[in-house]
């Protein structure tokens, strides 16, 4: 289980085996939420991140396929 001491500022430092394993970045954002007798830490995800993996493509398509429809909508 990884640990951390809490500065005089109220502040921890979030192990960073834990910020890797949940993607936690410089920056973000997180929500304290008291659960019985336990404060859980839960990563806040903004709308982008949210929607990560919502929407998937029919097909995949080539490099060349967008190339070649680039150049069709180019004219050349």
């Amino acid at each position: 289980m990884a640990q951390s001491k809490i500065t005089r500022k109220g502040q921890v430092t979030i192990p960073a085996e834990v910020r890797r394993r949940y993607g936690l970045r410089r920056g973000g954002r997180v929500d304290f939420v008291e659960e019985n007798d336990r404060i859980v830490l839960r990563p806040v995800l903004s709308d982008v991140e949210a929607a990560f993996g919502l929407v998937r493509p029919r097909k995949s398509v080539s490099l060349e396929k967008m190339d070649e429809a680039i150049r069709k909508r180019a004219g050349r």
